[in-house]
């Protein structure tokens, strides 16, 4: 196991939805940044090659226009992690969060906790979701699942080392509280590290959302966050 694992959240300005060229303008600035984090793991926020739009068609792991974001990471040795609609062979449709490597993109989690309007078009997942990479365990979180304690109890169970959450909150105090305080206090629970990466500025519906991505030590202490600028990457390695 190498001596540390260095992971990015980032947070980049959003393309606006619903546009025939929103999804290839997502994965270039998600190039740029996987070009620029000089990170083996980079985590970017729910929704995040679409924009929060519900309406958003569903988009194929093996989609042409994710080809520049397969080639990155094949440059960079990156581990991206990215969000999106996803259609089931069965026709069944999820909000899910992508793993994009060199070798090409598979879905690696599945959102379990729906959101209000979410429920309409989309099933939710079935199953805690764990990322192992480089001899660590991740166990992965998309947006409401981190408001629920049970989901990161179930993770735990599984044995992690990281509660990895992508996310979207809005700028309103109460949701700034949200986002302080979910992923902090799974970390303290559990004894492991917390990873949130979160919009900032537009994303689909949202005209603002909070920014703020982060990383919590175990015990629950914020080590770094970005402010609530959109474009923002945070770093840390985590021991």
């Amino acid at each position: 196991m190498p001596a540390s694992l260095t992971v990015a959240v980032a947070q980049p300005v959003c393309a606006e939805a619903s546009r025939p060229e929103t999804v290839a303008a997502n994965v270039a600035r998600h190039v740029a940044v996987v070009r620029e984090a000089g990170a083996r793991l980079v985590v970017f926020p729910e929704f995040s090659l679409t924009g929060y739009d519900l309406a958003a068609p569903a988009l194929d792991p093996s989609d042409a226009r994710l080809a520049p974001l397969v080639e990155a990471c094949a440059g960079t040795g990156t581990v991206a992690l990215a969000g999106a609609p996803v259609r089931e062979a069965d026709g069944r449709e999820y909000i899910a969060t992508l793993a994009v490597t060199g070798e090409g993109v598979r879905v690696v989690c599945r959102k379990i906790r729906l959101h209000g309007p979410e429920g309409d078009r989309f099933t939710p997942g079935d199953r805690p979701a764990v990322l192992e990479l480089d001899g660590r365990r991740l166990g992965l979180a998309i947006c409401a699942d981190a408001a629920f304690p049970e989901h990161a109890e179930q993770l735990a169970a599984l044995g992690i080392d990281a509660y990895v959450a992508s996310t979207l909150y809005g700028d309103d105090p109460v949701a700034l509280a949200r986002r302080d305080s979910q992923v902090r206090d799974r970390t303290a629970a559990h004894g492991v590290w917390g990873v949130l990466s979160t919009s900032a500025g537009a994303s689909g519906e949202y005209p603002r959302t909070s920014g703020g991505s982060g990383f919590w030590a175990p015990g629950g202490t914020l080590v770094a966050q970005a402010g609530a600028e959109p474009g923002a990457v945070v770093r840390h390695a985590l021991p």
